[in-house]
């Protein structure tokens, strides 16, 4: 049996944008609420959901394809021809007093979400940056995610400029229903409770009211691209992004005195800081923390998969379960298929967030905006699987697989279960080539390893990987790059820089720990969910400790301080 507390644990890890539990569930007018942001003293509305124009889906589809585009062609990024950069030459004296004419000098690696927020931060406080990516190219990846409302209080701490621009692109998820639904018919032991039919909601959401009660914008929905092209264009210098880059090791010259870090391609670069923006096989960490050299690699770790393409996602497969040893990272137990559907859901003027609970495995959708749905089917197997080539027989083996996994029709999934309509509807409106495979890794709490020493610092994945349940890896890596950027801000002389990282760390590792760990218990027992709904007592306790638990915990996940 799960303990009370478990139960609760598992209640935010059910949500996804952090959600506020209605005790009513049909309750789905939201009262408008105003608060003034401590930053902008602007007016925050509770939105109001008005169906997507033509024009308006249009609008996010093409900014997605000329982000995607201009990702692609390395926009903004500088060659690794270049050879005037202010990174490859050592200052006089490293050990220094910082000032405006003088200020920090820090290298940046992974350019991510992570890596791009960190730069801006640390630009936006007057400090000289770069940022190494390993990729060949700085290439889009993933689909839409949510930027969360204490994300977007991040950003506009940040970069007001970076802020409006995110809002004015993205799609807001708070004005509809989310939850949770039973993705297929299922009875109770002996019969001695609800007969659940499939789609039938089990828990329903809020996800608007808690942001307007901390005073903090709704969640919106933006394109991983998108997101890149706003932080690229508007958060940093033209050519701060250095393309096919990847950090072989750095040196320490002495507390205060910076670092030599060298780079696969013979590269060598100086900075008074270097953070660790690689995502969850992360070089920089690997030094950092003495592990083998097994321990790094590409840094795709997002659910929706990375910039890689059908034959490195073939190979990471394998050579993950040989890094996550030598990384110290945990198998989460489940592969996840991902795909963006150029397609108008059928409850999408009701639903923005759903997820289809069955056994070992469940579904996910969200609106993506511009008439589009993400979605992510989450199977439980052993990890290092692959799927087959397509062949002219079965020239679309991922879809194949999912049609069967959530069948709609008898005889049902090998389970016998027969599915909702609504996983077969995305199914079917997705490409085999847009379907993206990735097993999905996290890991524990970083708290007696830390995230510092010396002059060297990591964030987002390389700090605390953590499960897509919560959909709140990015924001965390917003947090971490803002808060970052405000302690190496109060540096004075360099001798003071392992002080400021060390206090970033102890500032951020209480709240990333108890995030990290709920999406990790969620994960493990999501799964179970069904189960534990339809078992005589323990069903109707889980829903009671459902309720109970959320205001608690959304208050702690949406607050403006971090």
């Amino acid at each position: 049996m799960v303990s009370f507390r478990n139960y609760a644990l598992t209640a935010l890890a059910l949500t996804s944008g952090a959600s506020a539990f209605t005790l009513n569930p049909q309750q789905t007018n939201i009262p408008s609420l105003r608060s003034s942001t401590s930053l902008s003293m602007s007016t925050i509305e509770a939105p109001v959901r008005k169906p997507e124009t033509p024009e308006r889906v249009n609008e996010v589809r093409e900014r997605f394809r000329s982000a995607a585009k201009d990702a692609a062609n390395a926009r903004g990024c500088a060659s690794p021809d270049q050879n005037d950069e202010w990174w490859r030459t050592a200052p006089e004296d490293f050990s220094r007093n910082i000032s405006k004419d003088d200020p920090l000098r820090v290298i940046v690696t992974g350019g991510g979400v992570a890596g791009l927020v960190t730069a801006a931060a640390c630009h936006a406080k007057g400090m000289k940056v770069a940022i190494f990516e390993q990729a060949s190219q700085y290439a889009p990846y993933g689909g839409p995610i949510q930027i969360q409302s204490n994300a977007l209080r991040a950003l506009e701490r940040i970069n007001p400029t970076i802020y409006e621009e995110i809002i004015k692109a993205g799609t807001v998820t708070a004005d509809r229903v989310s939850g949770l639904k039973i993705g297929y018919k299922k009875g109770v032991f002996l019969g001695l409770g609800k007969q659940y039919e499939k789609g039938d909601w089990l828990v329903k959401f809020d996800t608007l009211q808690p942001a307007l009660d901390a005073g903090l914008p709704a969640t919106v929905v933006v394109d991983r691209p998108v997101i890149q092209q706003i932080l690229l264009n508007h958060g940093i210098p033209d050519g701060t992004v250095r393309i096919k880059s990847r950090i072989s090791n750095y040196e320490e010259l002495g507390k205060g005195k910076g670092l030599k870090i060298n780079l696969d391609d013979g590269t060598t670069a100086y900075a008074d800081v270097l953070v660790g923006a690689d995502g969850i096989w992360s070089s920089v960490r690997r030094q950092m923390h003495g592990l083998n050299s097994d321990a790094d690699g590409f840094a795709a770790s997002g659910a929706a998969g990375g910039a890689l393409t059908e034959g490195e996602a073939r190979r990471m497969a394998k050579d993950s379960v040989l890094m996550a040893s030598g990384a110290n990272r945990r198998f989460s137990g489940f592969t996840c298929y991902a795909a963006l559907a150029e397609h108008r859901a059928s409850n999408i003027e009701e639903v923005s967030y759903q997820i289809l609970l069955g056994k070992d495995k469940y579904f996910v959708s969200t609106d993506g905006g511009g008439e589009r749905q993400q979605w992510f089917a989450l199977i439980r197997e052993p990890a290092g699987g692959v799927d087959p080539e397509p062949t002219p027989e079965n020239p679309t083996p991922k879809l194949t697989r999912l049609l069967n996994e959530f069948n709609n029709e008898e005889p049902g999934d090998k389970n016998g279960d027969v599915w909702d309509d609504f996983a077969h509807e995305l199914l079917k409106a997705t490409k085999e080539e847009d379907i993206k495979r990735r097993d999905l890794y996290d890991g524990s709490p970083l708290i007696t390893q830390g995230w510092a020493r010396g002059q060297v610092a990591i964030c987002g994945d390389a700090a605390h990987p953590m499960m897509p349940n919560l959909g709140q890896g990015g924001c965390q890596a917003t947090e971490d790059g803002y808060r970052l950027a405000e302690e190496l801000s109060n540096v004075k002389h360099t001798s003071d820089i392992e002080g400021a990282l060390q206090t970033y760390f102890l500032k951020r590792i209480p709240r990333t720990t108890i995030i990290q760990t709920i999406a990790q218990l969620g994960s493990d027992l999501l799964v179970d969910f069904d189960l534990m709904m339809t078992i005589p007592l323990v069903g109707p306790f889980f829903l009671m400790a459902t309720q109970l638990s959320m205001p608690f915990i959304l208050r702690f996940l949406y607050t403006p301080e971090f």
